[in-house]
Order: C-alpha cells, then sequence, then structure tokens
C-alpha cells in the first residue's frame, strides 16, 4: 500500500475581500508531496506564494478545497486540533528568522520541544545535537545579536527541525541574505531536509536555487503550474 503524501492540496482556493469585490488568490491549487520530496515553488511577487504556504502550514483557512497532512483532512478540524498538527507536524523557516533576542541559539532550539512537553534536558540535547549540525556549535551560547544574518538563519532551520516534522515550509529563506551567503544556508536547509527525509514546499524568487531541488511549481494567477 502507497504511504499518504505528506502534504496533500485539492484544488484549495483562498479569496480576501476587496472594498467590494474579492481577490482570488489562490484558485483550485493542487499539489502532492511525498516524503523525502523537495519541492521548488516560484512566482512572482505578489503571486500569492507566501498565502499558499499560509494555507499548506494551517496557518490560514482555505476558502474552498482541501488540506490534507500526512493523509488527514485538516478543513474539518478543531482550532486546537490544527495548532496541534502545525506544531508537531510542520517546520517554518521564513525570510527574517524571528529569533527571540532574550534567548541564546540553543533555547531558542529548545523552546519548541518543551512546548511539546519535552523535558529541559531531551531539548536540550536535540538542541545541542542540531545546532552542531548546522555548523554552530561553538556559537550556541550566543544571543542572536551576537550572530550574523547567516547564522541566524541557520539557527532558524535547527529551531524549524526541532520537533523533527514530516513537512518543512520555507518562505523564502535566504531572500535577506547576500549572494554568497544565501547559497551556503541553501545548502544546508536541503542537506538538513534530504538528511531527515521530510517533505519540503520552499518559496524562492532565486531560479539557480530552486533548479537544485527535486522539481519546481510554478504559482500563475493563482494556479499551480508543474515547471
Amino acid at each position: 500500500m502507497n504511504e499518504p503524501a505528506i502534504l496533500e492540496l485539492d484544488r484549495v482556493v483562498r479569496t480576501y475581500k476587496q472594498a467590494e469585490s474579492k481577490l482570488e488568490v489562490i484558485r483550485d491549487a493542487s499539489l502532492s508531496i511525498g516524503a523525502g520530496d523537495l519541492v521548488g515553488l516560484v512566482g512572482p511577487s505578489g503571486a500569492g506564494k507566501s498565502t499558499l504556504l499560509h494555507v499548506a502550514g494551517l496557518l490560514e483557512m482555505p476558502d474552498g478545497g482541501e488540506v490534507s497532512i500526512a493523509g488527514r483532512a485538516c478543513g474539518a478540524l478543531s482550532d486546537s486540533a490544527r495548532t496541534a498538527l502545525r506544531r508537531n507536524e510542520i517546520g517554518f523557516v521564513y525570510q527574517f528568522h524571528h529569533l527571540l533576542p532574550e534567548f541564546s541559539a540553543a533555547e531558542n532550539v529548545m523552546l519548541p520541544q518543551m512546548i511539546s512537553a519535552k523535558s529541559r534536558r531531551e531539548a536540550r540535547e536535540r538542541a545541542e545535537g542540531l545546532i552542531e549540525s548546522v555548523g554552530l556549535a561553538d556559537r550556541a551560547t550566543h544571543r542572536p545579536a551576537r550572530l550574523s544574518g547567516g547564522e541566524q538563519q541557520r539557527v532558524a532551520i535547527a529551531r524549524a527541525l526541532a520537533n523533527e516534522p514530516r513537512l518543512l515550509l520555507a518562505d523564502e529563506p535566504t531572500g535577506n541574505l547576500d549572494a554568497h551567503t544565501a547559497e551556503g544556508v541553501f545548502d544546508l536547509l536541503l542537506k538538513s531536509v534530504r538528511n531527515s527525509g521530510l517533505a519540503a514546499l520552499i518559496a524562492t524568487h532565486n531560479l539557480d536555487l530552486a533548479a537544485k531541488m527535486d522539481r519546481v511549481v510554478r504559482l500563475e494567477e493563482g494556479v499551480l503550474i508543474e515547471e
């Protein structure tokens, strides 16, 4: 029996009210991503890539269609069930790292684990391992202000992997970095995803970086098109 896709979008629609009219940002978007599948999401600015990631990550409800995570349809779930699914099954990486400034790199990676009821000792052990895996073992006790932009984004990647998600969603994860740093961070992200065997949907404007992924989909006029 085939394993269910980790992320399944089935004719998803997302609209916003705009004055007296409705703006259809996503229309009939369908996509299936399995374990170990790295998918790039491209499209012009304003095409709705962030909206699509928010819907896929259960941060926004679609106005039509269905989002399924690991075979579980999410449309009828309660807010608490969606929150639990998001916390335990989905990792997020954003263009801006959103690290908590008052905590060290390791503590930023510990926090999502402790929210998921891991003990402080367990959370610290995993955090230290993840921080080491992204090449920052000697920076684990540093707060974000003492880290470079690339280092901060590496911590953000470690944090996204902290709860061993099955799906990773990344929204322009290198968009705020210079070209050299961006390439290094992106390669680390791809390596981390491949080593974990999770499914990933990564939005990027950089077509050279997108070409490193298994396949690419383009969001065009609200519709997903396989490149």
